[in-house]
């Protein structure tokens, strides 16, 4: 399996756990809906539910953020070659290594790292469309690209 193919399966996984823990979270939050019942103290029953109907609705707002982070990486084919930065392109620079794909962060592989980042981020968007060799000025840093795969 190439490079991009275990960031793009490493990505999936982390995607996977974070889908399975915000599922957990609904079915909870649902199952405390269900079992909330009306006691004598009436205005704390409706500020419980309230607030359970809240946490529902924000776990609801994170699974559809995450189904886009989900739909965002099935598009990514690990078999193409990029000649410029775009999607799915792994970028090693003279700083560090990317993999254009979702916001998830750091991801170790064979002794290296790679940032797994989103083409809205700031840093993906100064690397997009660039190619092997141009210099990038990113805050206080200056990289050079020196492989896009």
């Amino acid at each position: 399996m190439n490079i991009k193919a275990q960031l793009h399966f490493r990505c999936q996984e982390i995607l996977n756990k974070r889908l399975l823990v915000i599922q957990e979270s609904i079915s909870d939050i649902q199952i405390a809906l269900q079992s909330e019942t009306k006691s004598s103290a009436g205005d704390k029953h409706e500020t419980g539910r309230a607030m359970l109907q809240l946490e529902r609705e924000k776990a609801g707002q994170q699974l559809a953020e995450l189904q886009k982070l989900i739909e965002t990486l099935q598009r990514i084919d690990t078999e193409i070659q990029h000649n410029t930065v775009a999607l799915g392109s792994v970028v090693k620079t003279t700083d560090d290594n990317y993999f254009i794909s979702v916001s998830i962060g750091e991801i170790k592989l064979q002794n290296e790292s790679f940032y797994g980042i989103s083409i809205a981020t700031p840093i993906g968007q100064l690397l997009f469309s660039k190619s092997v060799g141009d210099e990038i000025r990113f805050r206080t840093k200056t990289f050079i690209i020196i492989d896009i795969l």
